[in-house]
């Protein structure tokens, strides 16, 4: 209950804070060119509370899943008396600039907060800005079917040359029963390869089967479990399983689902000095999943954490919010497609998790970055051009550029009607697909 009540809260800061920064967007743009702001809201349907300043009633509303500025005149079925504090008495390039100030001012937030959290805390997989080399092959699985082993290196995944696994990972991610062409570096040969990565867990994500080729570094040791009792400790580096070379741990994993309860020795380097250990594996849950393994209860995820200066966080925030908004244009492309699952998109519900559980970590750090990552977010889904977004009142002023006069009131109510449904229907599916990927059982019953 309490981390209900965290999740709650976490998801009402996050998400009125995203509303705030991007509703204040349309507002400062509005009346920057002198229209009329009637009502800034937070939320839809009846008025809780506020106060009003001026002609603007700054409120917060009942329903608390989104937010409006409603600007005198905006309404194109509303009849038009010519004052020039009216939205639609302004030339059109002004109408352009306060529809685009919303989604903007999101995407500047997302910016202004990976910067500032990478000039604090920015911490990344060890391996993630490394060439994509393979440390591990699981068995029975897309890479294994293709004939990929452990060593090799990708050298190119679908036109991306020489990538890191900053590259691959998210094309594996959005890729799944898709075919991706790779050619693979074994030693002084280049082959060709093709996997089709199988569709993984509740979001139905791509998975390849491989795993990074990095240090097998304890970063986590579970209190009461076989390798806190055999002294195993956070640093050490896992070399050998039973006097065999580890290339990586989840050949251990796979190991024990053989071994099952059977004692394994495992050499470890700590502090420069090699050390062996034995260990009993015990059948027990897997932390965040519905299922029972042979474990030793340790934690291998070694990350980099670096404060970068002013410049280069800046850079960097630049660089990374580029790529997310690029993999967000891709992702939508291949749902319109039917390449990727709408198990994908992620709606209150879930953003509530993820919110409850950034809070919870320690430090505020992770917090920012969900606040960014849904910032980003909703200023690209905000620029989609679908009428009553403001995407669509950019592209109907477009085409309305291009005609050199406006579109007839019929054809834009018809249009704000069709996109009203859509819209509905929309928030419809992506709260069940919230619920039903919640639930413990339900989420198969998704298409």
């Amino acid at each position: 209950m309490e981390h209900f009540f965290i999740s709650l809260l976490a998801m009402a800061a996050v998400l009125g804070f995203m509303i705030l920064i991007h509703e204040f967007g349309h507002y400062a743009a509005a009346k920057y060119f002198g229209v009329r702001v009637e009502v800034f809201s937070i939320g839809f349907g009846t008025r809780l509370l506020g106060f009003r300043k001026a002609e603007t009633d700054y409120r917060i509303s009942a329903i608390p899943l989104g937010g409006y500025v409603k600007m005198s005149g905006e309404n194109p079925m509303d009849e038009r008396t010519g004052d020039e504090g009216e939205f639609l008495s302004h030339p059109r390039w002004q109408r352009f600039v306060i529809a685009f100030a919303g989604p903007a001012m999101n995407i500047v937030l997302a910016v202004a907060l990976l910067m500032l959290v990478y000039m604090v805390h920015y911490e990344y997989p060890i391996f993630l800005d490394k060439p994509a080399v393979i440390g591990w092959v699981l068995q029975d699985t897309p890479a294994a079917k293709a004939g990929l082993q452990p060593g090799d290196r990708i050298s190119r995944i679908d036109g991306i040359e020489n990538p890191t696994w900053e590259q691959v990972d998210p094309q594996v991610s959005l890729s799944p029963n898709q075919p991706l062409h790779l050619e693979i570096q074994r030693g002084s040969e280049v082959l060709d390869k093709t996997v089709v990565p199988e569709p993984y867990g509740v979001s139905q994500i791509g998975d390849a089967g491989w795993v990074p080729q990095e240090p097998n570094l304890v970063t986590d040791v579970e209190a009461g479990m076989p390798a806190q009792k055999a002294g195993l400790r956070e640093g050490d580096e896992i070399m050998r399983m039973d006097g065999k070379p580890l290339p990586a741990i989840a050949a251990m994993i796979e190991a024990l689902k053989q071994t099952k309860d059977k004692p394994i020795e495992l050499t470890v380097l700590r502090a420069g000095q090699e050390k062996t250990v034995t260990v009993h594996p015990v059948l027990s849950d897997i932390p965040g999943r519905a299922e029972q393994r042979y474990r030793i209860g340790i934690l291998v995820d070694p990350v980099k954490v670096v404060r970068l200066p002013f410049t280069a966080a800046f850079e960097r925030s630049i660089d990374q919010n580029k790529r997310a908004s690029l993999l967000i244009l891709e992702l939508i492309e291949k749902m319109v497609q039917r390449k990727v699952s709408i198990r994908t998109i992620e709606g209150p519900i879930r953003i509530g998790q993820a919110a409850g559980a950034a809070a919870s970590e320690k430090g505020w750090t992770p917090l920012l970055e969900l606040t960014a990552a849904i910032s980003l977010n909703l200023g690209i889904f905000n620029l989609l051009p679908i009428p009553i977004l403001d995407g669509g009142v950019i592209l109907l002023l477009l085409i309305e550029g291009l005609m050199r006069r406006d579109i007839s009131l019929q054809i834009k109510e018809r249009i704000y009607q069709a996109a009203f449904v859509f819209i509905l229907l929309l928030a419809v599916m992506v709260i069940y697909n919230d619920i039903v990927k919640t639930v413990p059982g339900l989420y198969q019953r998704l298409p």
